[in-house]
């Protein structure tokens, strides 16, 4: 098969270096790419916001499955301009990708098929949702509705703290994705990250995973994309794993389907694990960024043939295997972010990776030869091994070799995890 990634962060860094093992691969294009995935994929110069050319090189070049990695691309309905073409796409329909493009879309959809959520408002006016906020207190949740980069969500511990995100929002903090505001409930319980494939009627799930939100060790400092992520997700019991398939996977791709805009691609579940169970966060509709560089040094299975069989309704027909050590994965990101950082820093020298450990580029460029950051989350260190500890050691002693004066990184990604293995 020859196949285009859609895509230039760390995640599409690890379906490529996946990808690239297939025996069933004949070529790996990646659009745009970065430096890291230059060497598992060609790299093409295309502009992935203009769908027509994108499909119109598919054509030209033999390619006959396109993997669409981040959101955006999904949200603008690329897949649907693939579709038409006759090209088989792993992603979802622009309509199908609202459950990640509207957070008041993916709470109607709770609400309507009785999976379990916090409880939710949804706003367009910022007096009436500052009311809100006054009248239900705190701690609450503030959510831009559409696409904000991983930042348009404000966990406010505090009133005031509730007030000031309503405000952000309504002021333009996020662009167009703060038009419309959600209020929701604040849930109490342990994050994770759960992943399933999708074809539209059938569903496989892959493996659990957990992130790392804010900036700072002991989970300080404000929201991030991800500072970190281990998987398997030590909360995620195969009961709790049970429960999510029936709660809330099964009921999402019935309902999607049956609201006509099916389902197909990879359902990435934030979830609160509370004293009643999986309850929702939110949904997003690609993999997650660090989540999937875990989840794919854990995949034992070829990738190809099971993004395949979710783009061509056959996901009954496969299966996936898994490590049973567990990754863990660093992110090493540019002082300052999430706020104003510094770009074209140099980063001089990188660790060699081997079969326990491997870095992913997640916001890099050549400049003149010389290896740059130019992202704000720049590279994610990863390890696997036999325990969590293990990896947590590896993925750091990694870390320490490289050499680049503006990055940073927490030091304890893992450590729920490490508590509990030594409990």
């Amino acid at each position: 098969m020859k196949v285009l990634l859609i895509g230039s962060g760390g995640r599409e860094h690890a379906l490529a270096w996946k990808l690239a093992q297939s025996p069933l691969l004949e070529t790996l294009y990646a659009a745009p790419g970065n430096p890291g995935i230059a060497g598992c994929a060609t790299l093409v110069a295309l502009d992935i916001e203009d769908h027509a050319t994108v499909a119109a090189f598919c054509k030209e070049n033999g390619v006959t499955f396109v993997v669409v990695g981040p959101e955006a691309p999904l949200v603008a309905g690329m897949a649907d301009v693939l579709r038409t073409a006759g090209i088989d796409v792993f992603g979802p329909s622009a309509a199908a990708a609202q459950l990640e493009g509207s957070k008041g879309f993916t709470k109607d959809l709770c609400a309507k098929y009785d999976i379990p959520t916090g409880a939710y408002q949804r706003f367009t006016d910022a007096a009436a949702a500052r009311a809100y906020v006054e009248r239900e207190g705190s701690p609450i949740v503030i959510k831009a509705d559409g696409l904000a980069a991983g930042k348009g969500v404000t966990v406010a511990m505090t009133l005031d703290e509730a007030l000031a995100a309503v405000d952000d929002c309504f002021d333009g903090a996020f662009g167009a994705a703060g038009a419309e505001v959600v209020v929701e409930a604040f849930l109490d319980g342990e994050e994770a990250s759960f992943f399933c494939l999708c074809d539209g009627v059938n569903a496989l799930p892959l493996a659990s995973a957990q992130d790392h939100k804010r900036v700072g060790d002991g989970d300080t400092g404000p929201n991030t994309g991800g500072m970190g992520a281990y998987s398997p997700a030590p909360v995620m019991t195969p009961d709790m794993v049970a429960r999510t398939m029936k709660e809330i996977i099964e009921p999402t791709i019935r309902g999607m389907a049956a609201d006509g805009h099916p389902f197909q691609g990879v359902l990435f579940a934030g979830l609160m694990i509370t004293a009643k169970g999986p309850e929702l966060i939110e949904y997003n509709v690609r993999f997650g960024d660090p989540e999937c560089q875990v989840l794919m040094m854990r995949l034992e299975s070829d990738l190809l043939p099971i993004l395949h069989a979710a783009a061509t309704g056959r996901l009954d027909t496969v299966s996936a295997s898994w490590r049973d050590a567990p990754a863990l994965t660093v992110v090493m990101a540019s002082k300052g972010y999430p706020g104003a950082y510094e770009k074209n820093t140099p980063i001089r020298a990188l660790p060699t990776d081997d079969a326990a450990s491997k870095v992913f580029h997640a916001g890099t460029a050549l400049k003149d030869g010389q290896l740059v950051a130019t992202g704000g989350r720049v590279l994610n260190v990863t390890a696997v091994a036999a325990t969590v500890a293990e990896a947590q050691k590896a993925a750091y002693q990694a870390l320490d070799q490289v050499e680049w004066d503006n990055g940073f990184s927490r030091r304890d990604i893992g450590w729920r995890a490490v508590a509990r293995e030594k409990a």
